[in-house]
């Protein structure tokens, strides 16, 4: 699970991070979010701790918590959820389109070739008629 740190000090260190949640559990990464041009911490990071349990038993005992004069804020991450609601929505919506494409090109197809069978069954009608009823000879019309 991914959990979002807030509030945190200038001078957190991401190890400093680290040891604090694995009191709690396995922390599978933990990076503090940086400024690019000063290098220096914004004031948050992401913990990602790959037990759910052990990650919402250190959410609940770290935020409010007080680290290096600041409290901070510990919740979990919504910006995953939220790009992979997008990300599915997006699938969904090609997924659609995709299928009424196929749908439209099959009733093309199955109509055309409806058109075809039909063109043959009256020719092949036809056939049956004269089949059935012989073929009418010059000769048979004289008495």
């Amino acid at each position: 699970m991914k959990i979002l740190v807030r509030n945190l000090a200038k001078a957190t260190t991401e190890e400093k991070l680290l040891s604090l949640f694995s009191e709690y559990g396995k922390v599978q990464s933990c990076a503090l979010v940086l400024d690019k041009s000063t290098g220096k911490s914004k004031g948050f990071g992401f913990v990602e701790m790959p037990k759910v349990g052990e990650a919402k038993v250190a959410i609940q005992k770290l935020n409010g918590y007080k680290l290096a004069g600041n409290f901070i804020r510990v919740k979990k991450d919504e910006t995953q959820k939220d790009e992979t609601e997008k990300e599915s929505a997006e699938l969904v919506t090609k997924t659609a389109d995709k299928a009424k494409s196929t749908a439209k090109k099959e009733v093309k197809s199955q109509s055309a070739s409806n058109d075809k069978k039909a063109s043959s069954e009256v020719q092949g009608n036809e056939n049956n008629t004269r089949n059935i009823y012989g073929t009418i000879k010059k000769s048979d019309d004289q008495f």
